[in-house]
């Protein structure tokens, strides 16, 4: 009587990167989002975790809230949430980017996973009330939910030759090669080998 193949089960637990065009890799070669590069990382680093990119281009914080649950669906041992810039962008009410934000930290939270929260930032011509307001969205909830926070995601390679795109929002390859590097020495601590 034949014997049944098994198919042999991913072990690796699973890193979700959450959110917008920043982790989808808008405009970069297949291959070369920060969650890629995150990847490798953890790989030369013998770190046992999968990263599954569920970063959509153009999405704001209610669109994450929005699809939350297929994230959720994936049982994370971590989630990188990088959301907010595009409310920023288009101007949308703070308060309900921080309330989408906070509602997405306690789901995440309370269906186990940790929470490493990406801090963003906006063009300065947007007025210095309205960018301070955006930016102190982040260490508030950071420091309301006691996550871990990384200060900003793209601290090392914003409005850098080579390490932008033309449009000074997006990282090249590059560019996104130092997110994740940055993105794993924030996570780091939070990890099991």
């Amino acid at each position: 009587m034949p014997v049944a193949r098994q198919e042999k089960k991913d072990d690796r637990s699973v890193i979700v990167a959450f959110g917008d065009s920043l982790s989808a890799g808008f405009g970069a070669e297949t291959g070369s989002s920060y969650p890629d590069f995150l990847q490798k990382e953890l790989d030369a680093a013998g770190y046992r975790y999968h990263v599954v990119n569920q970063g959509v281009s153009g999405d704001t914080t209610s669109g994450g809230l929005a699809r939350i649950d297929q994230a959720i669906a994936l049982k994370p041992y971590l989630v990188i949430l990088e959301l907010g810039g595009n409310d920023g962008l288009r101007g949308l009410p703070l308060e309900v980017t921080r309330d989408n934000l906070d509602k997405m930290i306690v789901a995440f939270k309370t269906a186990g996973a940790k929470v490493m929260l990406a801090g963003m930032t906006l063009p300065r011509n947007y007025g210095p009330d309205y960018v301070r307001d955006f930016e102190q969205i982040y260490p508030a909830l950071e420091k309301k939910h006691k996550i871990m926070r990384m200060k900003f995601l793209l601290e090392d390679v914003v409005l850098k030759k080579g390490l932008m795109q033309r449009d000074d929002i997006h990282p090249t390859a590059a560019g996104n090669k130092i997110v994740g590097h940055n993105v794993f020495q924030v996570i780091a601590p939070l990890l099991n080998k």
